[in-house]
């Protein structure tokens, strides 16, 4: 390879993930102040995705993810018609009882005063993202140390690759859960629609970071945000690294629990679960509410009657 294009991999690794994420960010600034906001932050979101589908073939982390794992489709129906659906139900549960409280004046001006909406967007959106965070961290912690949330959870975890597709590969239970413990806070709170749409926008960003096979250097990114190189180590087979990193798009609280796991070495790529995931999509939406199909999920045989 010529020197010229080897230093400018080189150079990429350390500049694809402040790409990705503030020229997300940048194009749903845009997105929101315009008249469609949901319509062109999805354009933005497609663009991103396609960026990072792009680096994964140009600086890949671990070219065996490269191959496919027979999951794609599996993968694209959970993220649209599970994850999908339950954060278009969380924002209509959000937008609906706001729009009912605009015509119950004025005993809804009573309520909901705890917010800071006269603070700039930028401090709205990271005061909501530290509070939804304490949520998604329990919930993804307690997804992990109780095998009734594990069930469910485990889907996310049967991957043997980590590729941008698979990032919403949820069970609509496992995502209705972590939805719940972070975003009522917020509607108890008071907080604005604009505030949801900023912490959906982060969430989605950072959640193609933390999946996309990309060979990324995220040095100081590490000890504020889940980045892939912390994700990893998250999906790993050995337990005393896989129990670790539970933040979904900032590390704050692994810090403070002590489950943060960064050590000086390249991220684990023995990635997936002891027990086994049905092989078709209506399968892995069934299998954790059957006997049989917890005993697979935890890898137990099946009793015989």
């Amino acid at each position: 390879m010529p020197k010229a294009a080897a230093a400018a991999r080189y150079a990429l690794t350390y500049l694809s993930w402040p790409l990705v994420f503030f020229s997300g960010l940048t194009g749903a600034h845009f997105a929101f102040a315009s008249d469609t906001p949901m319509v062109l932050f999805a354009a933005v979101y497609a663009v991103e995705v396609l960026l990072l589908f792009a680096l994964e073939r140009i600086i890949p982390y671990e070219k065996g993810w490269l191959l496919s794992d027979g999951e794609t489709a599996n993968d694209i129906a959970h993220t649209v018609l599970t994850k999908g659906l339950v954060e278009l139900a969380a924002l209509a549960a959000v937008i609906f009882p706001m729009l009912a409280a605009r015509l119950l004046q004025p005993i809804a001006a009573m309520q909901f005063t705890l917010w800071p909406s006269h603070w700039p967007m930028v401090f709205q959106a990271s005061l909501a993202v530290i509070i939804a965070e304490f949520g998604l961290y329990w919930a993804h912690r307690i997804a992990h140390e109780r095998l009734f949330f594990w069930r469910f959870h485990a889907l996310h975890h049967s991957v043997t690759r980590l590729w941008v597709i698979n990032t919403g590969r949820f069970h609509v239970m496992d995502s209705l859960f972590k939805v719940a413990l972070s975003q009522i806070p917020l509607y108890l709170l008071g907080a604005p629609l604009q505030v949801f749409w900023w912490l959906g926008a982060v969430t989605a960003f950072i959640g193609i970071l933390t999946h996309c096979n990309v060979d990324m250097r995220t040095g100081l990114f590490d000890l504020v945000f889940s980045t892939p190189r912390l994700h990893r180590w998250h999906h790993s087979k050995d337990l005393r690294e896989g129990n670790t990193n539970y933040g979904e798009n900032i590390v704050l609280f692994d810090q403070i629990f002590r489950t943060y796991f960064n050590p000086d070495r390249p991220s684990s790529t023995d990635i997936g679960i002891k027990g086994q995931i049905a092989p078709d999509f209506l399968g892995q939406l069934k299998q954790p509410f059957t006997k049989d199909g917890v005993r697979q999920i935890l890898g137990r045989q099946p009793k015989r009657g």
